[in-house]
């Protein structure tokens, strides 16, 4: 969750401009929605506010993929009205608002996910703008709410999948890619705002361009095609690290390896199998060839040995037996993926995975659970263990008084393992420093910087 803020003050007094608290949850995807939200409502004149007491309206951005989040964004709603009485409600929980109408019937407003026009109508309605054009400056990158040394980059939105366990496609709709030239012209942007990591997130990144087939648009003095491998290109020329999340491995993503093992875009993939037995997959209705997924594993990192693999698994899905949750184990072992997030499953309504199979009692999906993760937390620090010695490349997140913490091409923010640096000088948050790795743990790496 993000508390978006940055100014403390009671209500607006006459002529002063009305203040906002935000409250971001779920994803980074969502995240970038909140983004264009703030963007949109600075330009008009609107500050923000670090508290919900004071301020003059709560804007909520919920989740709505799980259960848990979906509790846990009605516990959001709740406190906003409690402290301030005064919210508008928008995400992918808004998709069903009588659910959130049913608690919380106070609400001033709610809103879809990506609705942004929506959003900002209710905050004039409730809270007209007070704009002043000469001195109201919103930066040409638009307001981030990630630190300012990296910052997520949306191509697409919506998804053309229908995993069984999955409402994404009923909250957000269908796959709209944004043309490739809007995408490049926001991420020159970025970078010359001082972004130096670019991470390209979307539902299914992928399969960006498929809806546009693939169409030409205008950058600088080209046409660049709305498609996996020419944005990826692209956006490697732009001077930052490049990281892609959320990819499915269709076949084309080999293309894009090229490029990782050239240095154009970081060699990193986060790819959500989700399971590996056969069967599993099948009743997920999971897209891409995936009883090739070893073979193609190997052939990635026969082609970039530097090459990163993340991905997430849900273990407990209806119907899944010992022998199917062995048959993953064993892909853990033999895959040996760098980086791995495990998820218990939990029933969604509307996803029809529900009905798909028995349910796995509680104390077995925690059982295994706690098996799959033994497994990986072996994995990791075998791979790890492999980078003591060497020398890496960090960004810095954050310094301490002797200690830095900062990533390596290999983690992602707040998802992966961090790198602890050691510096004979003060080190700075966005700089890259080259760090030898003296010691690594089950996640993490320690070492010190050489180089800067």
């Amino acid at each position: 969750m993000a508390d978006l803020a940055s100014i403390d003050a009671p209500h607006s007094p006459a002529g002063e401009a009305p203040r906002i608290s935000f409250v971001s949850l779920g994803c980074p995807k969502a995240l970038v929605d909140s983004e264009r939200i703030v963007t949109r409502l600075r330009a008009e004149g609107y500050e923000l506010s670090r508290k919900h007491e004071g301020a003059d309206l709560v804007i909520v951005n919920t989740c709505g993929f799980l259960d848990s989040a979906k509790a846990e964004s009605l516990a959001a709603i709740g406190d906003a009205l409690k402290e301030n009485g005064k919210v508008i409600v928008t995400g992918c929980m808004g998709a069903e608002p009588e659910q959130i109408r049913g608690v919380h019937p106070g609400v001033l407003a709610v809103t879809g996910p990506q609705q942004y026009e929506s959003v900002v109508e209710a905050v004039h309605a409730a809270v007209p703008p007070r704009h002043d054009p000469f001195i109201d400056l919103v930066p040409p990158q638009g307001v981030k709410l990630t630190p300012r040394h990296y910052a997520y980059l949306k191509i697409s939105e919506g998804c053309n999948n229908r995993c069984t366990f999955c409402i994404i496609p009923k909250l957000r709709g269908d796959l709209v890619s944004r043309p490739a030239g809007e995408v490049l012209r926001e991420a020159e942007k970025l970078v010359a705002a001082g972004v130096k990591e670019l991470l390209v997130i979307s539902q299914d990144t992928s399969a960006y361009g498929v809806d546009l087939k693939y169409a030409e648009s205008q950058w600088k003095d080209r046409q660049v095609r709305a498609r996996f491998l020419d944005l990826s290109r692209e956006l490697g020329s732009l001077g930052a690290w490049v990281r892609m999340h959320y990819v499915y491995p269709y076949p084309h993503v080999d293309e894009v390896i090229g490029l990782m093992a050239e240095g154009v875009i970081l060699p990193y993939l986060d790819i959500p199998f989700q399971h590996a037995s056969p069967t599993v997959l099948k009743r997920m209705k999971r897209p891409a060839a995936q009883e090739k997924t070893l073979a193609r594993v190997q052939a990635w990192r026969a082609a970039c040995p530097d090459l990163t693999l993340r991905s997430t698994f849900i273990v407990g899905f209806p119907g899944e037996t010992e022998a199917e949750f062995e048959e993953l184990i064993a892909f853990l072992e033999e895959a040996e993926l760098d980086r791995v997030g495990c998820f218990k499953y939990e029933p969604v309504a509307g996803a029809p995975a529900n009905d798909l199979g028995e349910a796995i009692p509680d104390e077995v999906k925690q059982e295994r659970w706690n098996r799959f993760m033994e497994v990986q937390q072996r994995v990791s620090a075998r791979r790890l263990k492999k980078k003591v010695g060497t020398r890496q490349q960090v960004i810095i997140d954050s310094v301490g008084p002797t200690v830095a913490v900062g990533r390596s091409k290999a983690d992602a923010p707040e998802i992966d393992g961090v790198v602890h640096v050691a510096s004979r000088r003060p080190l700075r948050v966005g700089e890259i420093a080259t760090v030898k790795i003296e010691r690594a743990d089950a996640y993490d790496l320690h070492g010190t910087a050489v180089g800067f």
